[in-house]
C-alpha cells in the first residue's frame, strides 16, 4: 500500500479547500439572505410610536410614511405605561433610531429603528442644460419620488428657478440642485446705480458705483461719488436700497 507523502497530503488539501468552502457558502446563503431584510415591529408598541412620528413629521413637505421595525435585540417586552421619544439630535428623515420608555412597574428603554418616507415632487432637468444658460420652466421637468433618497438641496419650488443660471453642464434627467444653480446679476461691478434710504418721512436718492456683481436680494458695496462706502440689499430693477 503507497504511503502518502507531505507534499501530496498537502496538494490534496489545496484541491478540496476550495470546494469544502464553495459548500459551506452555498449552505449559508440562505439563512444571510432570510435575516438581511428587517421585520417589522409587532405588539401595541408599533401603533404608539407610528402616531408619535406621525405628530412629529406634521410639518413636512409631501405624502409621509412611517416603517417600524424589530431591533437586533428582538420583540419589546410588553408595557402598559409606553413613552416614545427622540434621541438629542435625530432627524426625522430617512432612517431614524427611536426611542422607547417604558414607564411601568418595570422600567425599560430601547431604540427601535425606522424609516421615515417623504414622497413629493421635485424638479429634474428636461433636457441638457450647459453651463451659463439661464433657466426657466421649459427647462424642467416635475418628477414625484422620496425625498429623503434625494440631496437636500433638490428643487421642491418653482420660483427657485426663477433669475437663475446654471454653474455647471446638467445632463437631462438629473435632479436640479441648490449648488448647480446661482442667481443671475442684475448689477455688474462698475456699473452706476441707484442708492435709496428711507426714513420716517423721507427718502433720499443718490448715485454710486457698484463694487462687485450681485444679483437680487444680495448685499453689495457701493462706492459713493464722495469715496465713501456703503452697502444695500439690491432689488430686482438695479436699485439699492440702504437699511434703515
Amino acid at each position: 500500500m503507497a504511503q502518502t507523502t507531505p507534499l501530496s497530503l498537502i496538494r490534496q488539501l489545496a484541491l478540496a479547500l476550495p470546494m469544502a468552502l464553495a459548500t459551506l457558502a452555498a449552505m449559508t446563503a440562505p439563512a444571510r439572505s432570510a435575516t438581511s431584510q428587517p421585520a417589522p415591529l409587532s405588539g401595541s408598541a408599533r401603533p404608539v410610536i407610528e402616531h408619535f412620528l406621525l405628530s412629529q413629521t406634521a410639518g413636512l413637505p409631501g405624502k409621509v410614511g412611517i416603517t417600524v421595525n424589530t431591533p437586533m435585540s428582538g420583540a419589546l417586552p410588553p408595557c402598559e405605561a409606553l413613552e416614545p421619544f427622540l434621541p438629542s439630535g435625530a432627524r426625522l428623515w430617512g432612517r431614524v433610531s427611536v426611542g422607547v420608555r417604558c414607564n411601568a412597574n418595570h422600567p425599560w428603554t430601547r431604540y427601535v429603528p425606522a424609516y421615515i418616507a417623504v414622497v413629493g415632487t421635485y424638479y429634474v432637468a428636461a433636457r441638457p442644460i450647459n453651463a451659463g444658460q439661464a433657466l426657466t420652466l421649459a427647462d424642467a421637468t416635475v418628477h414625484e419620488g422620496d425625498l429623503t433618497t434625494l440631496p437636500g438641496s433638490v428643487i421642491v419650488d418653482p420660483a427657485q428657478l426663477n433669475g437663475v443660471i446654471a454653474s455647471n453642464q446638467i445632463a437631462s434627467g438629473a435632479p436640479l440642485r441648490r449648488e448647480l444653480l446661482r442667481a443671475v446679476a442684475v448689477v455688474q461691478q462698475g456699473q452706476t446705480v441707484k442708492v435709496v434710504t428711507q426714513g420716517a418721512g423721507f427718502v433720499v436718492s443718490t448715485e454710486g458705483k457698484a463694487m462687485t456683481n450681485a444679483a437680487a436680494g444680495a448685499v453689495v458695496w457701493v462706492k459713493m461719488q464722495g469715496g465713501q462706502l456703503l452697502s444695500g440689499i439690491v432689488h430686482p430693477d438695479g436699485t439699492v436700497e440702504r437699511p434703515n
